[in-house]
This record gives C-alpha cells, sequence and structure tokens, in this order.
C-alpha cells in the first residue's frame, strides 16, 4: 500500500526564524470518536458537566498532571452538528474571535510538556481553523482544506455517524483528528471560524504526551514543516515523498 508523507513551508514575515516545529496529522477510523495513539499521559475534556459561554479551568481527568484554561469557549447541547457519541455538550467557535485553551501544566509533574492534541472534529465547513502556540509564537496550523485534501470524497465520514442524528448534515465530514508535534511541545491552542460559514464544533478534547501515533495510516498520514515565527501560512511545498507502509 503506497502513503503519502508532505512536506509544507509556511512563509516568513521575517528573517532568521528561531523555532521550527514538525506536525504529523491523521485521522481516525470513520465513525470513530476517540484516539488509538498511546500515551505517558493523557486525558480528555468532554464538556458535559461545563456551563455554556464559560471559562474554566480543567486537568482532563488526569488528577492535575496536566491542566489549561478555557476561555470564552461557547458550548451547545449535542444536535446534528456535533455532541460526541450523539449526546452531552461540544465546544463551537463563531467568528473570527478565538477561543483558547492555555496549557498550565506544573513541569516538576509533567515536564516534558504537551506533544499531541487530538478531538472529534464534526460537520467540517470552509471556516474552520486552528492554530497552535508556544510560548506566545505560532508553532504550527491546520485549515479546513488542510483536512478535506486528506479525507476527500470518503463518504464514509460523511455525515453525522450517531442516533439520533445519523445520516444528518450529509454535505459535511466527521472525523477525529489527530495532532502530533513531533520536535517540540505547545503550550495553547486557538479555535475560531474565519471566515464564518456557520461553527467550528468539535468535543472530546484529547491532550498528552504520546508514545507512538494512532489514526488511520492510509491515505491519512502526511507531516508539515510549520515555523514557528511569524506564520503566515502553509502554502509552499517544500516536497512531496511517497514511501511504502506494510
Amino acid at each position: 500500500m503506497i502513503g503519502k508523507t508532505m512536506m509544507v513551508g509556511a512563509a516568513l514575515a521575517a528573517a532568521g526564524a528561531a523555532h521550527a516545529d514538525v506536525f504529523v496529522l491523521n485521522y481516525e477510523g470513520a465513525g470513530v470518536q476517540h484516539t488509538t495513539a498511546t500515551f505517558t499521559t493523557v486525558g480528555v475534556e468532554t464538556f458535559d458537566t461545563r456551563t455554556s459561554g464559560s471559562t474554566f479551568t480543567t486537568d482532563f481527568g488526569t488528577g492535575g498532571a496536566i491542566a489549561a484554561t478555557y476561555s470564552h469557549v461557547e458550548l451547545s447541547n449535542a444536535n446534528q452538528y456535533g455532541g460526541a457519541g450523539g449526546a452531552g455538550k461540544y465546544a463551537v467557535a463563531f467568528g473570527s474571535t478565538p477561543y483558547t485553551l492555555k496549557f498550565t501544566t506544573d513541569r516538576t509533574l509533567f515536564p516534558h510538556g504537551v506533544n499531541y492534541f487530538g478531538y472529534w472534529l464534526s460537520a467540517l465547513d470552509s471556516g474552520n481553523q486552528v492554530t497552535f502556540y508556544k510560548n506566545g509564537t505560532k508553532v504550527g496550523a491546520v485549515s479546513p482544506s488542510d483536512v478535506r485534501a486528506r479525507i476527500g470524497n470518503n463518504r464514509n465520514y460523511f455525515g453525522n455517524p450517531n442516533v439520533p442524528f445519523k445520516g444528518q448534515n450529509a454535505g459535511e465530514p466527521y472525523a477525529f483528528i489527530n495532532f502530533y508535534d513531533r520536535t517540540g511541545s505547545f503550550d495553547e491552542v486557538r479555535f475560531r471560524e474565519e471566515p464564518a460559514r456557520g461553527g467550528y464544533e468539535s468535543d472530546n478534547h484529547t491532550v498528552g504526551f504520546y508514545t507512538a501515533t494512532g489514526g488511520t495510516p492510509e491515505p491519512a498520514t502526511w507531516a508539515m514543516f510549520l515555523t514557528g515565527f511569524g506564520m503566515v501560512g502553509i502554502g509552499l511545498r517544500r516536497r512531496l515523498v511517497t514511501s511504502r507502509e506494510a
């Protein structure tokens, strides 16, 4: 089976970039709403006990090993657009002003930092934007076109897979997305909807320090070389490598 790995360079706003992170992005099988990666430490925020429109702190169920603060996140009850398992609540961003989660992890408890973030992305539209930061510097970003390019027209991913909304919103993909920072870590994630086409719906936010990647091995996995200084896009293709997988 042939798999493809794409290295994509980001345009620089200034010379002398001091940091570059390599992110691997893949997705799980159709209908899967959690990661299949393995970790030394991992936790999940489901939002089900949170108040809509809230700012709150969470340890993702890790007992304090990983902690973060969500700011100005809007929550909705499960509907055709989101809600893992067809129940509970999910997070959504409307408009270009992002909601953020900033990690406040105690490095004495978790010295390596966070190098994995995953979530169930539902009802993907052309405005869904997510960016990663470390110490205020952007180290990675993924656009909806990046995700859509890999899912393609695989109809198994289109439409809500959950009862009681099964089959609704059949024109948009639903998939669990994994982000692995291969060369560093990050301390902030921002979600926004730009341009406004609806909302950026997500659930089961999963964080950790990974030991092995999960997800669909082909054709979903590719690497993106993203500069962490003055990043303004991911439009420059550096090289395309094809490799044979077992």
